[in-house]
């Protein structure tokens, strides 16, 4: 099993992997994390020039403390083997898999990995975007305790749901919200990373940062995004603020206190905290602290 140490995923924005241009000024926005883009974002008869341009863009580096992340066609279509074959040997941080629905699936796509050469530290994320994946959820994030499966981050591909179910892609997402939570309890479970869906009104601002928020009361780590202008918002959302961290400082404080050492709950300014408060507040710091560093 993979552990996933603190690291930010705020803002994780989709790069087309057929457009060169977008590609090279991917390396100077402000994403935690860039999914280079081979399947949904490229038109069939661009996939082999987007290989060849992703390719190139990952040996070349060059995208400082941004993660990358490349997204393959899936396993079944014309092309996906052969992205493999020829992105798995270059080791970025990770490699995602779409429109996978059971931990089989996952388990394969691991081996698959293995045999293609993709080193060992390369991370493996998967898709949830199918009706089967989100019945499947706690099973297909189980995989994660496989000693031999990379298995590390949820990315949720709400547009696919919708498409699948019918489902509309309203204000609140109340349609949605059980299987989002249903994603977000088997990752938890399970120790991954979870990245909520796209919001596709890159000009609605306000109705972005409201699902921004919204994500971030699921408990979801990050945003996945489709345009540059998104970034700076999700940053915000999904950053512990001032007063988160003073406050998880004034609970830590007051719990290591020799005279609070028995204790499993206190009132602190008022409130009534317990220990696993204490937890959370560690979490909210490193996660601050985190991004402090990237900054």
């Amino acid at each position: 099993m993979t552990t996933n140490a603190i690291r930010p995923r705020r803002s994780v924005l989709y790069m087309p992997g057929s457009n060169a241009r977008v590609l090279e000024k991917a390396k100077t926005l402000a994403a935690d994390c860039l999914i280079l883009d081979l399947e949904d974002a490229v038109s069939p008869d661009s996939k082999l020039e987007a290989r060849r341009q992703v390719a190139a863009a990952v040996s070349e580096g060059g995208f400082g403390h941004r993660e990358v992340v490349v997204r393959i066609n899936g396993f079944d279509t014309p092309w996906g083997d052969d992205d493999l074959a020829a992105i798995a040997p270059l080791g970025p941080d990770a490699l995602l898999v779409p429109k996978v629905s059971s931990g089989a699936a996952v388990r394969e796509a691991a081996q698959r990995l293995a045999m293609a050469g993709a080193p060992p530290a390369m991370a493996l994320w998967v898709m949830m975007e199918t009706p089967l994946a989100i019945l499947n959820a706690l099973d297909i994030a189980t995989v994660a305790s496989d000693a031999d499966c990379p298995l590390t981050c949820f990315v949720l591909g709400t547009n696919d749901l919708a498409k699948d179910t019918g489902a509309a892609l309203a204000a609140g997402r109340l349609p949605m919200i059980a299987w989002l939570q249903t994603c977000l309890a088997a990752a938890r479970a399970c120790g991954l990373t979870i990245l909520d869906g796209v919001y596709n009104d890159f000009n609605d601002s306000a109705g972005f940062e409201a699902e921004c928020r919204q994500g971030v009361e699921l408990g979801m780590d990050g945003k996945t995004l489709i345009h540059p202008s998104q970034i700076g918002p999700c940053n915000a959302a999904f950053s512990p603020t001032a007063e988160a961290v003073s406050w998880a400082r004034r609970i830590i404080g007051v719990f290591e206190l020799p005279e609070n050492a028995g204790k499993g709950a206190l009132q602190v300014d008022g409130r009534m905290v317990e220990r696993l408060h204490a937890d959370i507040a560690r979490r909210t710091i490193a996660i601050a602290e985190a991004i402090a560093a990237r900054d």
